[in-house]
């Protein structure tokens, strides 16, 4: 059975999968339940496919490595490429008031209490008149190739479809690379991107962060120069860093270092989660969660291996609705209006291929 179709046949059957395409890679991998037991991860040393929600205090499902039918298979289908069937309806127009309010107040934080940044998101929930799950999979697949796209299913908890562009850890053994991705703006083939401050501001704020995070676990710490980088019709500011880990440090304990990170939350980290937590008025789930291949190997000799990516440009479906999440840095200089814009761009990701 070819692993689309496995795909089908599991989602059809109410089974646990995962179906994933890491970014600029033509492989496609999967790891197939045959029952619907719900297994949470709070340490992070199994082996297998883990998935865990934005709020740490919340345990991690993880789909273990001994347990599925892992499957590999070659993207030939990109040549015979099947556009989505799915129709959008009944678009909510009452969110820009309620998510400029949101913003308002952030910044009004930001000024009274010394906050650098603070992460406001939303969620739209769009009804489609039908859904072809496959056909919306090989969209994600056709039409971001530099981003990590997989789709996610567990009855107990849901689907959720994403292609997200950053990568939140790569760890082989005590080896590490992260990356710190702020800023936003539409790509646009016929001029070089320019960054204003504000955007530059929050992009240092974010490095920052994850070297002060990492310095005291780490024997070695690098940190790479700012690029301009492309997702789907998005551009991104990111910086890579790359170090080693001090011994006896744990992959829990890098995890729990950057995760979430200002890109996703904001900093003082554990202020701006409250206020997320008390003012967006919904909870984010996996949105902004990472998910990935956790202490994986090729072959016996081979080193462990976790690569993680944070859910970003995600959707969770349930019912025939789309809810499909966005957000933004707020930062003292931020204009509401355009972080409201900024939140529709990211949020067009997941309408295109609906």
């Amino acid at each position: 059975m070819s692993l689309f179709k496995k795909i089908a046949d599991s989602y059809e059957k109410n089974k646990p999968f995962v179906a994933y395409n890491k970014p600029n890679e033509t492989l496609l991998s999967g790891f197939f339940l045959s029952n619907d037991t719900l297994q949470k991860n709070t340490d992070f040393n199994a082996s297998g496919f883990v998935f865990a929600p934005f709020n740490e205090d919340e345990d991690a499902i993880i789909f273990p490595l001994e347990q599925s039918e892992c499957i590999n298979e070659d993207l030939y289908f990109m040549d015979t490429f099947l556009e989505s069937k799915s129709v959008l309806d009944n678009l909510d127009v009452t969110l820009k008031e309620k998510h400029i309010e949101i913003v308002a107040k952030a910044i009004a934080k930001i000024k009274e209490q010394n906050c650098k940044k603070i992460v406001i998101s939303r969620f739209e929930e769009i009804q489609l008149t039908s859904f072809d799950l496959l056909a919306v999979f090989k969209s994600l697949l056709h039409y971001y190739r530099n981003a990590f796209v997989y789709v996610w299913f567990h009855p107990k908890v849901g689907l959720w479809l994403g292609a997200t562009p950053e990568t939140l850890l790569h760890v082989s053994e005590n080896s590490f690379q992260t990356m710190s991705l702020a800023g936003t703006q539409l790509f646009n083939e016929n001029k070089n991107p320019i960054w204003k401050s504000k955007e530059l501001e929050e992009q240092i704020l974010v490095t920052n962060f994850i070297k002060k995070q990492l310095q005291p676990i780490s024997s070695y710490l690098k940190i790479n120069n700012t690029e301009t980088v492309r997702a789907g019709t998005l551009l991104h500011l990111r910086t890579r860093v790359e170090g080693q880990l001090k011994k006896n440090i744990s992959l829990e304990n890098l995890i729990r270092a950057i995760h979430p990170t200002p890109a996703v939350c904001g900093l003082p980290r554990e202020e701006s989660k409250k206020f997320i937590l008390k003012n967006e008025s919904y909870n984010r789930d996996f949105y902004t969660g990472f998910l990935g291949e956790l202490n994986l190997s090729n072959g016996k000799n081979d080193k462990q291996r976790s690569i993680l990516f944070v859910n970003l440009r995600c959707m969770s479906i349930a019912s025939n609705v789309a809810k499909i999440y966005a957000g933004g840095g707020i930062t003292k200089d931020s204009d509401p209006e355009k972080e409201w814009l900024e939140t529709v761009a990211k949020s067009n990701t997941m309408k295109q291929v609906l």
